[in-house]
């Protein structure tokens, strides 16, 4: 029963389990959540997202490879790990290669609080100036967002209470 129902948070110790199950049990993470997030975000079409974006890459990546596209995708599976994809396309145009950046985050958030949206935003945009999850892609991380570790562990709480079926708003 344990598995399935704290599959996001695999990994954490068993302190932070056993806290979350507490939460889970007395009916109290819905309330947790809503305390800490009472609202959702307003971008919720691609143009918003894609302006949002540019503003935090703007602000702390200016020298960074350009993005064409940042849209919410259906086609993503939060269910298995995935909130965002950064993807680099290349193209051949003419005799010449052209490569595109392209983020696309999980349709799950056009609803979420901003908080999370910004902690996925985040996360791709590192993978502009890192491709793998080292130690200096969470350093980028959290010098974009200093809570970002936080707001990584309540997003997986968000999902966790997702899955009964409800929604925080």
């Amino acid at each position: 029963m344990d598995q399935p129902l704290l599959k996001y948070l695999q990994g954490y110790p068993e302190t932070t389990l056993s806290q979350v199950r507490a939460l889970i049990e007395d009916q109290r993470l819905k309330s947790y959540l809503q305390r800490k997030y009472p609202t959702a975000h307003t971008f919720r079409t691609d143009r918003a997202l894609y302006t949002y974006t540019l503003e935090l890459k703007n602000q702390y990546l200016k020298k960074s490879q350009p993005l064409s596209k940042v849209i919410y995708d259906d086609k993503i599976n939060v269910m298995k790990h995935a909130l965002g994809l950064h993807t680099m396309i290349s193209r051949v145009q003419g005799n010449k290669l052209k490569s595109k950046n392209e983020i696309r985050i999980a349709s799950e958030f056009k609803t979420a609080p901003e908080a999370f949206l910004r902690m996925i935003t985040v996360h791709e945009l590192a993978h502009l100036k890192e491709k793998d999850h080292n130690k200096a892609f969470y350093k980028l991380c959290q010098y974009m967002e200093p809570d970002y570790h936080m707001l990584e562990l309540d997003l997986r709480l968000y999902l966790t209470f997702l899955d009964t079926g409800d929604s925080i708003y």
